[in-house]
């Protein structure tokens, strides 16, 4: 076992270093000083302290209970580890024979399986007890649902539920006096006789047979099924565990008892029982044993048909095998109490979940207040903290509590309970260990099996922080702001860190919880090592860049639960594209379907791949970050390069640092202050939120729509113009600086290194005295988030730039639609209401330096060009004079075709709201949209024929 320990030791030590390094790469900003792994003495001791605590309360037993064996790993999981997977299996139907039967009585009772080699385990055959009542109470439910379904016109539903009640009724017709034929067996203590173990079984009446389902009888093995378990206790009958650890069946089967309260070994006493499994399957796995009983049922003339039939089978997470139930000696955490306790603290909302939907799957699991396997079957991790009390001679016999009193009357960091089941001592110690001869006379040994690794996991909080002692970190950092985690781990992590945190340390650990969407393959697949799906981050950066991966992966953090990655390779030889699929996903090399070279994959092992030149993984979202990247560099270097001509001028008489009145603002740099001022407050409440997608959106699109493409472009000329640079370089500078600091928890080293530069050329970039008075720190890392201060916020100006930009937009498609040269002037006119001529005359200037157009009327009453390219908008139109430029039949055919898809678009609207039915069981606020989006469309058409009569003319 040591040797194993530090072998495993060894290994984490290597992967710890790579997985450290990959997180430098990534550029996250850690205090590498404070290093913590669960294994550490510190967090050791937290978990010592934590189960002893537990233990003290009562919390802590070990019982004997149904759990989820791997059969690979010889070792139990928990629920959360286990993946269900929809299988192609088969319903055998196999009949059980009557010991004895009366006149009147069934020779046989016929029962279904998708399991048939659990059979050797079966201790009793269970039926309904009341089968009549239980289909009147089916029938009544499902009328009562139909009537409701009639009532509100659910006709879908209403049809489901129909043949749903044919088919009780048919059920009813069919097999109600069988149904009540077995229960009047089985209360009369009928027998019956299982198939190749040729051993007596009861027939006995339980709830959990369904007497609408099937055959109306169901095959009992508790030792090998949950839901069996449960009707085993209930009817009292003899657990027969028939599998070996390893999934192998036993000649030797352990055989329990239940008697209400606990259990019992009887093996000793129950030879028959204990051999219930022939000599011929012995040694057998229990699928391989599948084969051979079910030919042996079919020769015995015991299997009577056989229906393909999907089901869930459980799959262990770590070790892909199919998981067994399996009756076995565990410790568990009584969680009635810890579950309640880490309930309220999100019904109460001091614990909140983001997205909401989240909280649910938190409380639903914790509501059960299932008790907490904490034990595994293996080396690696905390050794249990329980000794248990062995005597000399080898003997069952055990010291008195007396004993125990006076060997360790002075330690109060010992504490021991007496387990009725197994009839011995269980000793708890605190913290180190205790000597084989710490109890006079006996010899003390402890438990083989370690923690749960969840349960040094579910400390991380505080553990790390120096509990159980009250260090300075813990006071200062506990509790800590936000987990950020995968819903997979809800129930394993999250749940477990809020209860723990709140019986160790009296408060909850965090107050937010954020459930970041998983990230799928192109195929929809969950990325993990085993499927070899995933993407090495190392390659990533290595062809995008840190700034381009990050912002890649959060341009994904949406609020859906999943989203798909889809990545491919790119040949090191020749650059092209190689699609990555399911067959060469994992191979070490692959072939390049252009120039035909070999390339080494991220699985590459063998020399001979390893020499091969590597194909980095490429994917559109990485290649997306990275052009975005260039853009704010390149947008920085434009101002930086007029921030730096004042560098050698001493008085630098345009970068002036006094405070900049709004007067002394142009109307676009209000206007992308307040924009910028609006997306900040927009970001930071998305942030706050952990709206992570949208929020990177928001500020994407400012960045490179509004202050990239827009507003550089109309500073552009106050930029090289010497009397009206000073305030344009002001403003550059400190949007910029507003836009770094903003972008800087998504896109670090490139945000670092301008504002770095920035300070060079302008270390001052406020436009307040306030702001001027406030000294930069060294790095962005420490200056302040970027808040408002001024009340920039312009609503109307906002509102005008809206309509200037979808006006501009249209005078540039039609310039680049009808092929007009770039310094070819054009004249354009916009009708549309006063209100919103109001905002488009004052841009007049904008339209020519920016499209080189002239806006020569602006108005209710404008009139539009005789020959003219047309667009329109939201309450308006433009017309752009083409007289010599325009190809009239071109012009013709395009609002033709625009007018055709209107026409389309308008039928369609007033056929939906001609329908009653919409009408009147829409929401208001629906119909009335469509009614405006119908107005808008017919608007729009009107436009277009105007513009057809004038071509036409």
């Amino acid at each position: 076992r040591d040797a194993m320990v530090k072998r495993i030791w060894d290994w984490k030590d290597s992967f710890e270093k790579r997985i450290i390094g990959q997180l430098k790469k990534l550029s996250v900003s850690c205090d590498w000083d404070r290093l913590r792994f669960t294994l550490d003495p510190v967090c050791a001791r937290a978990v010592r302290n934590t189960f002893f605590t537990f233990f003290e309360k009562g919390l802590i037993y070990r019982g004997k209970k149904l759990v989820n064996w791997d059969t690979a790993l010889q070792t139990a999981v928990s629920d959360d580890e286990i993946n269900n997977e929809t299988h192609d299996g088969h319903f055998w139907y196999l009949k059980y024979p009557v010991i004895d039967p009366q006149e009147g009585d069934l020779e046989y009772v016929t029962v279904a399986t998708t399991r048939p080699e659990t059979m050797l385990g079966d201790t009793c055959v269970a039926c309904h007890p009341e089968p009549r009542k239980q289909l009147d109470l089916l029938e009544n439910a499902i009328r009562e649902e139909l009537a409701a379904a009639e009532a509100a016109g659910r006709d879908a539903e209403k049809a489901e539920l129909e043949a749903k009640l044919e088919t009780l009724l048919k059920r009813r017709e069919t097999h109600l006096e069988l149904l009540e034929k077995l229960a009047e067996m089985a209360k009369a203590g009928k027998k019956l006789m299982l198939p190749l173990a040729n051993r007596e079984i009861p027939l006995v009446t339980d709830i959990w047979a369904k007497p609408e389902m099937g055959t109306g009888c169901v095959k009992i093995t508790p030792a090998h099924d949950p839901n069996d378990f449960e009707v085993g206790k209930r009817a009292m009958v003899p657990f027969i565990s028939i599998m070996k650890k390893d999934g192998s069946l036993t000649a030797e089967a352990s055989v329990y008892a239940w008697d209400g309260r606990k259990f019992a070994n009887v093996t000793a006493e129950e030879p028959a029982l204990s051999r219930t499994v022939p000599e011929k399957y012995v040694g057998m796995k229990m699928l391989e044993a599948r084969e051979v009983i079910v030919a042996d049922l079919e020769a015995a003339g015991i299997l009577l048909k056989v229906e393909d039939h999907q089901h869930e089978v459980p799959v262990s997470d770590r070790s892909k095998t199919v998981i067994e139930p399996f009756l076995n000696d565990q410790w568990f955490v009584r969680m009635a109490d810890l579950a309640q306790s880490a309930m309220d603290a999100v019904t109460d909302g001091r614990v909140q979940i983001f997205p909401e939907r989240y909280a649910k799957t938190y409380l639903d699991w914790l509501s059960e207040k299932r008790d907490w396997p904490i034990g595994r079957q293996l080396w690696w991790g905390h050794r249990i903290p329980i000794w248990y009390v062995r005597a000399a001679d080898g003997s069952e016999k055990m010291p008195s509590e007396d004993e125990l009193k006076t060997a360790f009357a002075d330690r109060s960091d010992v504490k021991w309970a007496w387990d009725e089941e197994g009839k011995e001592w269980w000793i708890c110690l605190q913290d180190g260990e205790l000597a084989k001869d710490a109890l006079p006379g006996w010899e003390l040994v402890q438990d083989d099996d370690v923690l749960d690794t969840w349960f040094s996991s579910a400390l991380w909080p505080h553990s790390t922080l120096g509990w159980p002692e009250q260090t300075e970190e813990l006071k200062y950092y506990y509790p800590t702001s936000v987990l950020i985690t995968s819903r997979d781990i809800i129930t394993l992590w999250v749940a477990r860190m809020v209860l723990t945190g709140l019986q160790n340390c009296g408060e909850i650990p965090f107050p937010h919880v954020y459930i970041h969407p998983k990230i799928l393959d192109k195929y929809g697949e969950t990325m993990s090592k085993s499927k070899g799906n995933g993407i090495d981050p190392l390659d990533v950066i290595e062809k995008y860049g840190a700034d381009a991966l990050r912002l890649g992966v959060a341009w994904l953090a949406t609020d859906s639960q999943d989203v798909r990655l889809p990545v491919d390779f790119e040949c090191p030889h020749c650059g092209e594209s190689v699609e990555q699929t399911k067959e060469n996903h994992i191979r070490p090399r692959v072939k390049c379907p252009k120039c035909k070279e070999f390339f080494s994959t991220q699985w590459a092992k063998k020399e001979e791949d390893l020499a091969l030149k590597r194909g980095t993984v490429i994917s559109e979202r990485f290649e997306m970050g990275r052009n975005f990247c260039n853009k704010l560099w390149n947008a920085s270097r434009f101002a930086m390069m007029y921030l730096m001509e004042d560098l050698e001028e001493v008085s630098r008489p345009d970068y002036t640092l006094e405070p900049i009145s709004d007067d002394e603002l142009f109307m676009e740099d209000k206007w992308i202050l307040s924009r910028l001022c609006t997306m900040a407050k927009m970001f930071t409440e998305g942030i706050e939120k952990y709206d992570y997608a949208a929020c990177v959106r928001t500020l994407y699109d400012f960045t490179w729509d509004e202050f990239c493409s827009n507003y550089i472009e109309i500073a552009k000329y106050r930029l090289q113009t010497p009397e009206l640079k000073p305030v344009a370089k002001r403003v550059v500078a400190f949007v910029l600086d507003a836009l770094l600091k903003l972008w800087h928890p998504v896109i670090p080293l490139i945000t670092e290194e301008v504002w770095q530069l920035m300070a060079k050329v302008a270390p001052k970039r406020g436009l307040t005295a306030e702001d001027l008075a406030r000294e930069q720190p060294e790095s962005i890392m420490s200056a302040p988030w970027f808040i408002d201060t001024a009340n920039r916020i312009d609503p109307t100006i906002e509102a005008q730039f809206v309509v200037f930009q979808d006006v501009l937009k249209a005078v540039r498609e039609i310039r680049a639609r009808q092929n007009v040269p770039v310094k070819q002037e054009v004249k354009f006119a916009v009708k549309c209401p006063a209100e919103i001529a109001a905002l488009i005359l004052p841009m007049k200037p904008y339209f020519t330096s920016m499209a080189q157009a002239v806006l020569t009327e602006c108005g209710p009453d404008a009139e539009m060009p005789e020959l003219s390219s047309n667009a329109t908008g939201a309450n308006w139109e433009l017309g752009v004079d083409l007289e010599g430029l325009i190809d009239v039949e071109a012009e013709l055919k395009k609002n033709r075709t625009q007018r055709e898809k209107l026409l389309g678009f308008i039928a369609g609207k007033e056929k939906k709201l001609s329908n009653e039915a919409f009408t009147a069981k829409a929401p208001a606020k629906v119909v009335d949209a469509e009614r405006a989006s119908l107005a808008d469309l017919k608007a729009q058409l009107a436009a277009v024929e105007e513009a057809i009569a004038r071509l036409e003319r």
